[in-house]
C-alpha cells in the first residue's frame, strides 16, 4: 500500500528568499517540500490578510508549516486559514511576551518608523560603511539570501513585528531556537528546543542538525 508523503512548506525570514533552506534534506520518501516566497503587502494590509493571501500559495491539507524568524510568526498566521498537522517555529517568537525589551520599547514609543530601511536598497553604500571581514561576510550573505528590498515591504515587515499581538502558542506548535541569537535572544524564550551555539541564521550553519532531526520531529 502506497504511504501518503507529508507535505511541508516553508517560509523563510523577513525579506529572504527560499535558498536558505538549500541544506535542508528530508527523506523524498516521507515528505513533499513546497517553499513560499514573500510578495509585496498591500497598503494597510493586515498581518492577518496577508497571511490570508499566502495561505492560498497551500495546495494541500494537514500539512506542517515551517517559518524562520519572520516567517515563523507568518506562519503562525496562516495556521489560522488552514488545516495544520504541526508548526515549527525557528529563530523567531511564539508569542508578543517573547519578543526582545528594545522591540516592546520599539513598539510603545514607534521609534521602529526611524529605521533607514531605504539603505538596503543600496548594497554599495552598504559596503563603504562595512568594516572588516566579519562585515563584508555578512554583505555577502545578505546578497545572496536577501532579495526583497523594497522600502514599503520592510518598513511593513518591522511593524507586523514590533507590533504582533499574539498572547499565547498555538497548540502543535514546535519551537527551535539558538542561544545565541541576537535579534530574539533566549533568555526571553520559554518552551523551545534550544540548538547549542545557534545563531540567528542557524538554519544555514546548523543544516546538520536540522537534517538529523526534523523528520523524526514531524512524524512523531
Amino acid at each position: 500500500m502506497k504511504v501518503s508523503k507529508i507535505h511541508v512548506y516553508f517560509m523563510p525570514g523577513m525579506a529572504a528568499n527560499p535558498t536558505i533552506f538549500k541544506y535542508i534534506k528530508l527523506p523524498e520518501d516521507q515528505f513533499d517540500v513546497h517553499y513560499l516566497a514573500w510578495f509585496l503587502p498591500e497598503k494597510d494590509e493586515t498581518l492577518s490578510q496577508y497571511a490570508s493571501r499566502m495561505a492560498a500559495n497551500v495546495k494541500h491539507d494537514n500539512i506542517v508549516l515551517v517559518g524562520v524568524s519572520f516567517g515563523g510568526i507568518l506562519v503562525q498566521e496562516m495556521a489560522q486559514y488552514l488545516n495544520v498537522k504541526k508548526i515549527f517555529v525557528i529563530s523567531s517568537v511564539k508569542s508578543k511576551h517573547e519578543l526582545p525589551r528594545r522591540m516592546k520599547f520599539a513598539r510603545a514609543t514607534k521609534a521602529y518608523k526611524l529605521l533607514p530601511t531605504s539603505l538596503v536598497n543600496n548594497m554599495e553604500v552598504l559596503r563603504k560603511f562595512a568594516f572588516g571581514d566579519l562585515a563584508t561576510k555578512r554583505l555577502d550573505l545578505y546578497e545572496e539570501y536577501l532579495s526583497v528590498r523594497d522600502k514599503d515591504y520592510l518598513d511593513w515587515s518591522i511593524a507586523q513585528i514590533v507590533n504582533w499581538n499574539q498572547e499565547e502558542p498555538l497548540p502543535n506548535t514546535i519551537h527551535i531556537h539558538g542561544d545565541k541569537d541576537l535579534v530574539f535572544p533566549i533568555q526571553h524564550i520559554s518552551d523551545c528546543i534550544p540548538i547549542k551555539g545557534g545563531t540567528h541564521i542557524m538554519i544555514l550553519n546548523k543544516f546538520k542538525w536540522f537534517n538529523e532531526n526534523l523528520p523524526k520531529l514531524i512524524t512523531e
